[in-house]
């Protein structure tokens, strides 16, 4: 059997995301080179790059800049909680600015590198770097109108770092038609990383891919990243496969009738829940209830608000009896409210990828989902909201979405922007209109993996909170709200009215028991008497017969005795 050969080593960069993309990291003694245009994030992430491997990977870094002083630098990167003058105090760090003067170029027309190499090296040797970063590259070569010596001080430039074994970032300007401004970088770099920031409808979007890596296989779709707080995050895509665990454990979602829809016990933990209606029907309200619920269990909620505050939601649920303020106090709720329009769809996906990071919920809702998106992009909600899902599966987080049904679509599905093939469990809100006033439906659509009712219930909302009613369903029809109530109440008279005429009939049909029970007595006591009166004549009967008989026999007794006596006597 050959032997396989060995893994490419490599430096951790500690950036959430960025690891999972290159498969562990950036080439360890290798060149890297990230590249993009202005504002884009290459001086940020070169940072982050340096500081994460000194603080969790005990690899000391040099930090050389060429357009911006160490104070300045030391100020940017504190927003992101780095603190320079710290790690510099602990040698962890070296920052040296290098101002390069381009008239001193011109006016002496010879410039090369060697100077660098020897100040670069000092740095490294001082603080025994395993780190460096050099931003930019193209203010070194700012007065070199010659390519060929260009291509030639930069391939000695990488060859030199090589040599050392340092683990260098270089970072670079985008070209117009190639990938840096010289266009040379990227065929002497080992790894080649693109940063690019881009406006759509007046939002923008900042993404990130690896052109190549040499000698391993990495990511190679365009991933979003944010820059926020705790510096870079990036969301790996192309890792998140199907092959999260599927778990029997049921959340009840608070409203008891609801989970008897569901089978009596709730959705699944882990399962993804979709709830659909067009404007006013209680979506809102679902969502406040389930992570109500979730806090009531001890469980921590995250809740994304796309219309409402925070202060307002909190005000507004608690009429109609859920109070969310305690729970935001406890520490087990959080939430997020912003405008759709404060970045794009995939910052959207990388600050709730972040927020779940860092909160580590049980149950995560996003009110609504449908206004992420603006309807001529409408396509890109899809495979955005598919990365989410998949990603809070893998957490085993119970996920409630809202979506609008605005009603343009052809059809229901149309309207959900493709993205209800997607969920476990579908609940659907309706408005029904009729006998002059509103009230409001749902159902269960579908449900994957368990029994679910097929009724349509009323959906009541009252100070006492929310609830389930069995709707009217007769004659063709389906009522709900006063009009299911009226008849009801017409029902409950009729059934008082046939109630009392049963009682009735049963009360007539008792006399008449009793009255025939009295004849049947009446003709009992009549046999009995004539019974008695027979016997008796029986009986009188009887004796006169015997008595007679016994007379009968004493007068012949007499008799019989008369004459034997005058027998004897004659004789």
């Amino acid at each position: 059997m050959s032997k396989r050969p060995p893994a490419l080593f490599k430096a951790p960069t500690g950036i959430q995301g960025l690891d999972e993309i290159t498969g562990g990291g950036l080439p360890a003694g290798r060149p890297t080179l990230i590249c993009g245009s202005a504002g884009c994030g290459k001086t940020m992430l070169a940072m982050e790059f340096l500081v994460r491997g000194a603080t969790q990977f005990g690899e000391p870094g040099v930090f050389m800049m060429f357009e911006e002083n160490a104070a300045d630098l030391t100020a940017n990167v504190r927003s992101l909680g780095f603190d320079l003058d710290k790690l510099a105090q602990q040698k962890m760090i070296l920052l040296d600015y290098v101002h390069i003067e381009r008239s001193e170029i011109e006016e002496t027309g010879e410039y090369d590198l060697e100077g660098l190499f020897i100040r670069l090296g000092h740095a490294i040797d001082s603080i025994g770097a395993k780190r460096v970063v050099l931003d930019t590259v193209e203010a070194l070569f700012a007065g070199l109108p010659n390519h060929a010596i260009l291509r030639a001080e930069l391939r000695r430039l990488f060859r030199w770092l090589k040599d050392r074994g340092i683990t260098a970032v270089i970072t670079g300007e985008k070209g117009e038609s190639t990938i840096t401004r010289y266009g040379l970088e990227e065929y002497v770099a080992d790894c080649v990383i693109i940063l690019d920031q881009r406006i759509s409808e007046q939002i923008c979007t900042r993404r990130l891919r690896v052109v190549k890596y040499r000698g391993t296989a990495h990511g190679t779709n365009e991933y979003p990243f944010l820059i926020g707080e705790r510096g870079f995050s990036v969301l790996p895509i192309t890792s998140l496969q199907l092959d999260h665990k599927a778990s029997v454990a049921r959340v009840p979602t608070g409203i008891e009738r609801l989970d008897e829809m569901l089978g009596g016990q709730g959705v699944f933990r882990g399962s993804s829940v979709l709830v659909s209606g067009s404007s006013g029907t209680g979506k809102s309200s679902i969502g406040a209830k389930f992570v109500d619920a979730a806090c009531s269990r001890g469980e921590k909620a995250l809740l994304f608000a796309y219309e409402e505050s925070s202060a307002q939601i909190v005000r507004n649920m608690r009429s109609i009896g859920i109070d969310l303020e305690p729970w935001l106090k406890k520490g087990l709720l959080q939430i997020h409210a912003s405008r759709p329009t404060l970045h794009g769809l995939e910052q959207h996906l990388v600050m709730m990828h972040d927020a779940v990071r860092s909160f580590r919920p049980a149950v995560v809702v996003a009110d609504p989902i449908s206004n992420l998106t603006f309807e001529r992009r409408e396509p890109e909600v899809k495979p955005t909201l598919m990365r989410l899902t998949d990603f809070l599966k893998q957490q085993q987080i119970t996920t409630l979405f809202t979506s609008l049904n605005s009603g343009g679509g052809a059809t229901l599905e149309d309207s959900q922007m493709g993205v209800s093939s997607l969920m476990d469990t579908w609940l659907l809100l309706r408005n029904v209109e009729f006998n002059g006033e509103r009230n409001r439906t749902i159902y269960v659509l579908k449900s994957r993996g368990m029994a679910h009712s097929n009724q349509v219930r009323e959906f009541v909302m009252s100070d006492e909170g929310v609830d389930l009613v069995d709707v009217y369903a007769g004659d063709d029809r389906v009522l709900t709200g006063t009009a299911r109530v009226a008849q009801e109440a017409h029902e409950r008279a009729a059934d008082e009215v046939r109630q009392q005429d049963h009682r009735r009939k049963l009360l007539h049909l008792a006399g008449k028991r009793k009255a025939i029970e009295a004849q049947i007595a009446a003709l009992q006591v009549e046999a009995e008497s004539e019974a008695a009166e027979v016997n008796f004549a029986i009986a009188q009967e009887t004796l006169l017969e015997k008595t007679a008989l016994q007379n009968s026999k004493a007068m012949a007794h007499l008799r019989g005795g008369a004459a034997g006596s005058n027998g004897q006597a004659k004789g």
